[in-house]
């Protein structure tokens, strides 16, 4: 498959980095989808968010002959990184075997100089110290100092992965927090991002009658009565219903 282009809004990208993967997890599950969220994946930086458009890199089990021809030089995962674009996501499928590293400080470095806004693996990292010293926001299913040739063959990229069990398209939008990290299909982006913020709005709105001691029941989710004293509260304020 050709390099996805990225054509995230920056309007929902603002809005993507202002609401929780739990909002958006709740969003997509509204729709359908309930295959969308990282499971076991870490963030080494929970203090930064991630918003981008996915990059994918496939590795496939380690076969020795095989790595002699691919996984030196400029392989699949070198070739990928070079590449990598402003506001775009690498997305690591690694099987989920965390017995040597998928990445490291060195290549993470090369990503964030392009742009790049993130890393994901199912994999372990190497060099995590280092690599938590960019600023960069990333997640992984483990910390290991091992090469990547003692488990991984640095296959292909730009294609269908399967990253800790969550099907990802090359331009799947890729969200992170201190939460997780979850992954919109592009052509819901703009969707969920206007609903995920709509929906912390009323959240705004039901905390702070939780706070004030009024009982859930008509409240949470909002009823009738309590959304008309909703809009009330967000016309105040001067937010859209």
């Amino acid at each position: 498959m050709p390099a996805p282009s990225n054509t995230l809004k920056p309007e929902t990208a603002s809005v993507l980095a202002s609401v929780s993967t739990a909002t958006l997890s709740q969003q997509l599950r509204s729709r359908g989808l309930n295959s969308t969220y990282f499971d076991g994946l870490t963030p080494a930086r929970p203090d930064l968010r991630m918003v981008g458009v996915a990059r994918t890199l496939r590795y496939t089990a380690l076969r020795e002959d095989v790595f002699k021809q691919r996984g030196g030089g400029m392989n699949a995962q070198k070739r990928l990184i070079d590449t990598i674009g402003p506001g775009e996501v690498l997305v690591i499928e690694a099987r989920e075997d965390r017995h040597a590293g998928t990445i490291g400080d060195i290549l993470a470095l090369r990503l964030k100089v392009r742009g790049g806004a993130g890393v994901v693996t199912d994999g372990a990292v190497r060099d995590d110290t280092a690599m938590r010293a960019l600023d960069l926001p990333y997640y992984r299913g483990a910390v290991n100092a091992a090469v990547l040739g003692r488990r991984h063959v640095p296959m292909d990229s730009d294609l269908p992965i399967t990253c800790a069990g969550v099907l990802v398209m090359p331009g799947d939008v890729i969200v992170g927090d201190s939460d997780g990290v979850i992954l919109i299909p592009a052509a819901l982006a703009d969707e969920v991002a206007a609903a995920a913020l709509q929906q912390e709005h009323e959240e705004q709105y039901i905390s702070e009658r939780v706070a004030a001691g009024e009982s859930l029941e008509g409240l949470y989710p909002l009823g009738s009565e309590q959304r008309r004293r909703y809009e009330q509260w967000a016309k105040g304020r001067g937010a859209s219903k």
